[in-house]
């Protein structure tokens, strides 16, 4: 699904365009998919060069997405890692991201002797404040923090950003990259990669933007707790929307579920949602939740910023493949990257007349070859890419520096 707003008036000096990336988060299969949209965009979209945009933020699972391609990580390249896995870049393994935590239980359990022997203490002597129902607020500090270990994600992430010519350093990139966390103790939002805040190694950052609480425990930084970025706002377009830019393109892959249109159903449940169980309503709630604090903040922006043209792109709502995928998995990655594929695709290919001004007034064309095939493959596009070693590769990204400048000095003669 597509939602388009166009600007109102277009500066009409600008020589090149500015375009900026939101991306939002949606736990391990949230990342896969904007993957697989932001896929289909390189490939249908002719200009578009995803790695070279002016301006990125990415919240939870969307954050390494946009420190990636911050990083000139193509979109082919991180399918080769996460979905082809013939990659001689990064090994990935799913493992990695749910390691227990066991430290974190241990360290709970062992102040379990202590609050017992204080509760009994209180309940003996017949304090007033103290009553059987006290014991869940009580022993609530005994429940650990996230059942997942993220320390080791975050070496993941460090070792990525720190080979063949990429950056952990914020500092250091071509384009501005914000990661958005929230600090725990006072429900604020901070920015990585933004002021005060650009010293934070790209790597903790993401770590601490990923934060689901429950799923994994908060992130220390500078001796402050951070958690997931979305508890705040969905998506925070507008980090990219105050970057005088021109053109905002932003993901989203968590929508609410319409049974009402759906096309398929799983098996135990008919039309109504609750026949799925606690784990489906809090789903739904969630979704509903963060769809609708994005659409206010969207027709807000269309508002603020008349003269950004905005594009975002999100899961149909009738998917019920898509919606009843366990949001924590990493072994249907590949179907959900080709759901995704398919459907940005698609919104393209329905929205065509719209949007061929919209992208030419930033010196975009769409690819009629790609949208005309509708039988299209996330695989059918995928190049084959020659095998390297940091010496090589660090090479090439230097020729494709040198290539990137002499074009950009063509096209401003």
């Amino acid at each position: 699904m597509l939602s388009l707003h166009a600007a109102q008036k277009r500066p009409k000096t600008k020589a090149a365009p500015k375009i900026g990336l939101a991306v939002a988060g949606g736990g391990p299969i949230g990342g896969m998919y904007e993957l697989g949209a932001l896929r289909a965009l390189d490939e249908a979209i002719d200009g578009l060069d995803l790695t070279r945009l002016d301006c990125y933020v990415g919240v939870s699972s969307g954050a390494f997405l946009a420190a990636a391609l911050a990083n000139r990580m193509d979109t082919a390249e991180m399918c080769r890692i996460f979905i082809t896995g013939d990659s001689d870049d990064v090994q990935f393994r799913p493992e990695t991201f749910l390691r227990p935590a066991f430290f974190e239980y241990m360290r709970r359990a062992a102040s379990a002797p202590r609050l017992a022997m204080e509760w009994w203490r209180d309940m003996l002597f017949a304090r007033g404040d103290s009553r059987w129902s006290d014991a869940i607020t009580r022993f609530g500090g005994l429940v650990p923090t996230g059942l997942f270990d993220s320390t080791e994600i975050e070496h993941f992430l460090r070792e990525v950003f720190t080979r063949r010519g990429r950056s952990n350093d914020f500092r250091t990139l071509e384009a501005d990259l914000f990661v958005v966390a929230v600090e725990l103790d006072s429900g604020k939002v901070v920015r990585f990669g933004g002021e005060d805040w650009d010293d934070v190694p790209i790597s903790k950052a993401v770590q601490a933007s990923a934060a689901l609480p429950g799923l994994y425990a908060p992130v220390e930084v500078r001796g402050r707790h951070f958690v997931d970025g979305a508890l705040r706002r969905t998506m925070h377009a507008s980090t990219v929307l105050e970057r005088d830019i021109d053109l905002m393109i932003g993901l989203n892959p968590l929508v609410p579920f319409d049974a009402n249109t759906a096309r398929r159903n799983p098996e135990g449940i008919e039309s109504r949602l609750s026949e799925g169980g606690l784990p489906v309503v809090l789903s739904q709630t969630f979704r509903t939740l963060l769809q609708s604090r994005m659409q206010v903040g969207l027709q807000r922006y269309a508002q603020t910023y008349p003269d950004v043209d905005q594009l975002v792109f999100e899961p149909n709502s009738d998917d019920g493949e898509l919606f009843f995928t366990n949001v924590f998995s990493f072994a249907a990655r590949r179907r959900v990257c080709e759901i995704a594929y398919r459907n940005t695709l698609e919104d393209l290919r329905k929205r065509a007349p719209d949007l061929r001004p919209v992208l030419k007034a930033h010196g975009l064309v769409l690819r009629d070859d790609v949208l005309a095939d509708d039988t299209r493959s996330i695989l059918d596009g995928l190049p084959k890419r020659p095998r390297a070693t940091e010496t090589t590769a660090r090479l090439r990204r230097a020729l494709d520096e040198v290539d990137h400048l002499v074009a950009k000095q063509k096209a401003a003669r």
